[in-house]
């Protein structure tokens, strides 16, 4: 059985039970971010203005902003980098971030959600946890054995 944010969604169905319009920007935004997880603002404007050639890109990040603030899409933010967007929300995942090309996977959590927990909580009743883990590609590391970097 495929993992729920693997199943094609009704994009349609999803943007009225948040209460937005649905726009040909934001019907687009989704269906290439499904294809191009982790994708930049950006790169989403390039695949966006293949499907319509009149999109602006102050209307990619208008949508960009109404789609995380409707939590339809998700916003990772690695530290020194542009915010990368994603539609694989309501499970407890991470990232994993090359330091070498920039390129973003995720890492599912190995236990049961939040994956790790603050010494003190300070009262707060957790229920996630955001991890940004950093390393080295394999294409990476094959390109730094081979001596390319």
């Amino acid at each position: 059985m495929l993992p729920l944010y693997l199943v094609k969604t009704d994009f349609a169905t999803t943007l009225k039970h948040a209460g937005l319009s649905v726009t040909a920007v934001r019907l687009s935004v989704l269906d290439v971010l499904t294809h191009h997880p982790h994708s930049d603002a950006s790169r989403l404007y390039e695949l966006v203005q293949q499907q319509i050639p009149t999109v602006s890109i102050q209307a990619v990040y208008n949508n960009l902003h109404a789609l995380v603030e409707a939590k339809i899409i998700r916003d990772i933010k690695p530290k020194g980098q542009l915010s990368r967007y994603e539609t694989r929300m309501h499970d407890n995942h991470h990232h994993l971030v090359c330091r070498h090309c920039d390129s973003v996977v995720d890492a599912d959590c190995k236990g049961v959600a939040p994956c790790l927990s603050p010494s003190y909580n300070h009262g707060f009743t957790i229920d996630e946890a955001e991890v940004i883990f950093w390393g080295t590609c394999p294409s990476c590391q094959l390109s730094t054995q081979n001596g390319d970097r």
